[in-house]
C-alpha cells in the first residue's frame, strides 16, 4: 500500500500549500488525483515519490513509514517508485542522449552493464525508434522527449509510478500511447499508479477511480475516495477512445511525437 496520512507540506514551514491531506493507492491499482492547477496536487505527488519532505503527516510505502527524503532515503524505498514529470524539457539533463536518460537510474545505481538490454526492451515499448536514442534532448520533440522520461522512470521496474500531469503538454495521440504503455507496464509488474492532472476526461477513463483534490483534503479514506461520476465531454471522451484504439504500437508519428 502507498499511504499518505493527513499530510501538511509547502515550501514555506509558515504557509504551508495545503493542510492535512490524506491519499490510499493499493498494489495494482490506478488513481487519478484530479485539481486545478496551483492547488497542491503536485506538491503532495513530490511527497509520495519521495522528492519533498513534509511539514507533518505519515508516508507509508509498503507497509514501512517512510522517515527520509531525497537522496537521504534508503534505496529500496527510493527505487520502489518511478515519476514522470510535466515538462520534459526540466526533467532532462541536456548533455544527454535518449538513450543516456533512459539508462541513468541503472548508473546511479551501480548497474551498467544493464543499461544496453534496458534500453533495448523500453525504447521500443514507448515508442521510440533506434535512430531517435542517439539524440539530445533539443534534437527531439516534446512528445518524443517525454517518451524518453517514461521509460527512464521504468527503467528499475518500480512497484509505484506517479504521473505527475505527464500527458498535459501532449497532444491526443502521444497522450493515448503514453498511457497505453504506462498500462501495459502496470498489467505485466502489476504495478500501482498515482496519475495527477486537470483533465476529468482522461483520468475517468484511464484511471480505476478518482479523487476529488478537495476530497482528499476532507479527510476521510473511505467515502472520501469514490469514482466520480462520468464526465459530461462526451464529444472529447468518444475523440480519446478512438484515439486509444488507433494506436496500439505507440510508433512515433510523422510529425516527431
Amino acid at each position: 500500500m502507498l499511504e499518505l496520512d493527513s499530510v501538511t507540506a509547502g515550501y514555506d514551514r509558515r504557509a504551508p500549500v495545503f493542510h492535512g491531506a490524506s491519499l490510499t493507492v493499493a498494489p495494482g491499482e490506478s488513481v487519478g488525483l484530479l485539481g486545478p492547477s496551483g492547488c497542491g496536487k503536485s506538491t503532495l505527488a513530490r511527497v509520495a515519490a519521495l522528492l519533498h519532505r513534509p511539514d507533518a503527516g505519515r508516508l507509508v510505502l509498503d507497509g514501512t513509514e517512510v522517515r527520509a527524503w531525497r537522496h537521504r532515503a534508503p534505496r529500496a524505498q527510493r527505487t520502489a517508485v518511478g515519476v514522470v514529470f510535466q515538462q520534459p524539457r526540466t526533467a532532462a539533463d541536456p548533455r544527454l542522449t535518449l538513450a543516456e536518460l533512459i539508462a541513468e537510474p541503472l548508473r546511479a545505481t551501480g548497474r551498467r552493464a544493464e543499461a544496453a538490454d534496458r534500453v533495448a526492451v523500453l525504447a521500443p515499448a514507448v515508442g521510440l525508434t533506434p535512430d531517435l536514442l542517439g539524440r539530445r534532448p533539443h534534437e527531439v520533440s516534446d512528445g518524443q522527449l517525454q517518451r524518453a522520461c517514461l521509460a527512464r522512470a521504468l527503467t528499475l521496474r518500480p512497484r509505484w509510478l506517479i504521473c505527475d500531469e505527464m500527458t498535459a503538454m501532449l497532444d491526443a495521440s502521444t497522450t493515448a500511447a503514453l498511457v497505453a504503455a504506462v498500462e501495459t507496464y502496470r498489467t505485466e509488474a502489476g504495478a500501482g499508479l498515482l496519475a495527477v492532472g486537470h483533465d476529468r476526461v482522461l483520468l475517468n477513463r484511464w484511471c480505476d477511480r478518482t479523487v476529488d483534490w478537495k476530497d482528499c483534503l476532507a479527510a476521510a479514506p473511505g467515502p472520501n475516495l469514490t469514482r466520480m461520476a462520468a464526465p459530461p465531454y462526451a464529444r472529447t471522451d468518444r475523440a480519446f477512445r478512438h484515439t486509444v484504439r488507433r494506436t496500439p504500437q505507440f510508433r512515433c508519428g510523422d510529425g516527431g511525437t
